[in-house]
């Protein structure tokens, strides 16, 4: 199996990993492990442009693809495009608590079909050479956190799966809105360090409600990996600080206004696509969080990047509206 340092990675987050806000996140972060968005396995074999789906720049390595299904064969035909187009991980979604996936038998439901999730595991690294990973819950609805856990993982490890990234917090899949599945559970970290004790010849990572990278470094005394979602979407400066304190590695950004210019030709290539600005500019938004300007330059993206015709130069002007110097790295 490919080696990947999963130390750090940032979540799969629908709507929000796309692959502008990737190439953004390499800005800050070299070694950041970067997942796409859940792609489904039927946009995949019956989208059109495939690019759609798929697409994503040289810069986003390591990066990890998220698929969404569940018959085996679909996903291990998925599993052997992805490593078609490069990317350097597959990894199953078991954890989303949306109604549309739900419909499917995709995501967090899974939990309840431990030999689902095995076959569809076993047929993936049948298919290809890269990492096949699953990504759960410890649980959904009444599930005992504890016993249905262990049976799960059993389970599945037992296909092949050597990583498995939990999220802390049970799924209630009825009477819980996926936004409301975000908060309402309760986080239990300690299940998730008893299931790596228990584990030892696994990789666990631990996902949910992680803000610091000190917090991190906490997690990382009983788990293998971090896995941040909505920290790494809302306040990005934080990942400017995990090569250093994470990876012992100088990061690429020597402060945020060089973070935005490192992706002005980025931008520059994407609108000459003819992608729109708002688009690309939506994943900086808050890039200066608690900095003199940074509410400028939100407000200025806001008001002016979805223009038609919006280029460059209202990029540049909004940068402008925030001084430097500015706070130290992330911590």
């Amino acid at each position: 199996m490919t080696d990947l340092d999963r130390t750090f990675s940032v979540a799969p987050m629908m709507d929000w990993t796309t692959r502008d806000y990737r190439a953004f996140a390499r800005t800050l972060t070299r070694r950041a492990l970067l997942y796409t968005e859940m792609v489904t396995t039927g946009a995949i074999l019956h989208g059109s442009p495939r690019e759609r789906f798929l697409g994503y720049d040289a810069v986003e390595h390591p990066l990890a693809l998220q698929l969404g299904g569940s018959d085996a064969g679909e996903l291990a035909e998925c599993a052997a495009i992805a490593e078609a187009w490069g990317y350097d991980e597959v990894n199953l979604n078991v954890g989303c608590p949306s109604d549309r996936v739900q419909n499917n038998l995709i995501g967090a439901c899974l939990m309840a079909h431990p030999d689902k999730v095995a076959a569809a595991v076993r047929a993936m690294r049948a298919a290809v050479s890269i990492p096949v990973t699953v990504k759960c819950r410890i649980g959904i609805d009444d599930q005992d956190e504890d016993a249905d856990l262990a049976r799960f993982i059993d389970t599945v490890a037992e296909a092949g799966c050597e990583v498995f990234i939990v999220h802390a917090r049970k799924a209630w899949l009825d009477g819980l809105s996926p936004k409301e599945n975000r908060d309402v559970p309760p986080l239990n970290y300690p299940r998730i360090h008893r299931l790596k004790a228990r584990h030892p010849e696994l990789h666990i990572g631990i996902n949910g409600g992680l803000k610091t990278l000190d917090g991190c470094r906490e997690q990382l005394r009983h788990v293998d990996s971090v896995m941040v979602g909505r920290e790494a979407y809302q306040n990005p400066w934080l990942l400017a600080g995990v090569d250093r304190h994470l990876y012992g590695e100088p990061g690429p950004a020597a402060s945020r206004h060089a973070a935005a210019e490192a992706l002005r030709p980025y931008i520059a290539s994407r609108l000459e696509e003819g992608a729109r600005l708002n688009h690309l500019t939506r994943h900086l938004l808050g890039l200066f969080q608690g900095c003199p300007g940074g509410r400028r330059f939100r407000r200025h993206l806001s008001e002016n990047a979805h223009r038609d015709g919006a280029g460059l130069a209202v990029f540049d002007d909004a940068l402008g509206l925030v001084p430097a110097p500015e706070p130290a790295l992330a911590g």
